[in-house]
């Protein structure tokens, strides 16, 4: 693999702009914001700042080919949560990328003592949903029409979640953590 994988910094911003105009809107769907908007990627770089979104990305060739991010709320009732955002350029999928980043950021979670982590992403992503799968996380709910395309059309939105606390339980109970 060529690709490196790095915190993400201020000085990224226009890195992450271009990385973001590669991705097919359907992929920015399920961010909540449009990742194509400068303000959206400043407001990121202010929430990295302030300590509430850790955020990678991965490099190839100086160009970003993916970014992760873990989002939280420090000061809400859910500050136990985390929500994992992953993105990779169209190019690079199943070729390990994504799975490199999302097990990079789940370190990451569990540096930051979090014990349940979430996903959002639409059902049809089919690979992006068996990647979350494999590292353990479970559809927990879908909402319907959740989402409006640019143009208007609906798409539905599959939340997973993956609950650490109790798989590291299982995992001292079974004796798997040596």
């Amino acid at each position: 693999m060529s690709h490196h994988i790095r915190r993400f910094a201020a000085a990224d911003r226009d890195a992450m702009l271009a990385f973001a105009e590669t991705l097919p809107e359907h992929d920015l769907l399920f961010l909540g914001r449009d990742l194509k908007h400068p303000r959206v990627v400043e407001a990121w770089i202010s929430a990295i700042e302030e300590g509430w979104i850790d955020s990678l990305v991965a490099e190839d060739n100086g160009k970003f080919v993916g970014t992760a991010a873990l989002v939280r709320d420090p000061l809400g009732w859910s500050a136990h949560v985390g929500e994992i955002r992953l993105l990779v350029s169209p190019g690079k999928r199943g070729a390990g990328l994504g799975r490199d980043l999302l097990e990079a950021i789940y370190s990451v979670a569990m540096e930051r003592g979090l014990e349940k982590l979430t996903a959002q992403m639409t059902p049809d992503q089919i690979g992006s949903v068996m990647l979350f799968e494999s590292l353990g996380f479970r559809a927990e709910a879908l909402l319907r029409d959740h989402v409006r395309d640019r143009a208007g059309k609906p798409h539905d939105l599959a939340i997973l979640s993956h609950d650490i606390a109790r798989i590291a339980a299982q995992h001292r109970a079974f004796g798997l953590d040596e």
